[in-house]
């Protein structure tokens, strides 16, 4: 299998690029620059794109691809980019019909805490830092549901994406967080890359929005 992974430099699209590999597939990984990236695998190929601002390039490559992943993410500050990013792709992927696995937030996830509260609305919930991400994942989210034609899944990590390593398991759930024993809703940046590439294989029906948490 072809898959083409945009934000490959990012910490979900490195994880993504590692998992692809180990499953023995032909990785295109996709980011405006590589400073540092190791290049030695024959399997992983890089290109320099901005999604942007280089919209045909970016059709082309969905073009050879059998499948896409999306781990875009804006710079501090520029939140606000992810919906045209986010709307980029998934133009791509209604012109060319290549599937697309969407990186989205966990905003929208309910805390199912017998309240009606959701990660972004809980009262004291997310630090104000990560607000902007959140809200813009809040219009990621609303993008997702207008788009009935390009064949997309998203999928929402718990709240709390942490740098550990990987053990190969995880949940799936749908609109409310995963939770462990300890009543936590977290998961490594390495299991949510199994859970996304287990996605690509299985090709689950497209249009819907899961979350994968321990």
């Amino acid at each position: 299998m072809k898959v083409l992974i945009l934000g490959a430099t990012g910490d979900v699209g490195r994880e993504a690029v590692r998992e692809a590999l180990l499953r023995g597939y032909q990785v295109t990984g996709c980011a405006r620059g590589f400073a540092g990236a190791d290049e030695s695998n024959p399997n992983l190929e890089h290109v320099l794109l901005d999604v942007l601002a280089e919209p045909e390039r970016l059709e082309g490559l969905f073009q050879t691809h059998d499948a896409v992943i999306s781990a875009l993410r804006p710079p501090s500050g520029r939140e606000e980019l992810l919906v045209a990013l986010t709307q980029q792709v998934l133009i791509a992927a209604k012109v060319t019909g290549t599937p697309v696995y969407i990186t989205g937030g966990a905003a929208l996830l309910k805390l199912g805490d017998g309240t009606d509260h959701t990660v972004v609305s809980a009262p004291g919930f997310l630090p104000q830092s990560v607000r902007p991400i959140a809200e813009a994942c809040v219009a990621q989210d609303a993008l997702l549901e207008a788009e009935k034609d390009a064949n997309w899944i998203c999928l929402r990590p718990s709240p709390m994406l942490i740098p550990e390593v990987r053990t190969g398991r995880y949940a799936l759930g749908r609109d409310e967080v995963v939770r462990q024993a300890d009543g936590q809703s977290r998961i490594s940046i390495a299991d949510f890359s199994v859970a996304m590439l287990d996605l690509v294989g299985l090709h689950p029906a497209p249009h819907q929005r899961l979350t994968a948490g321990w």
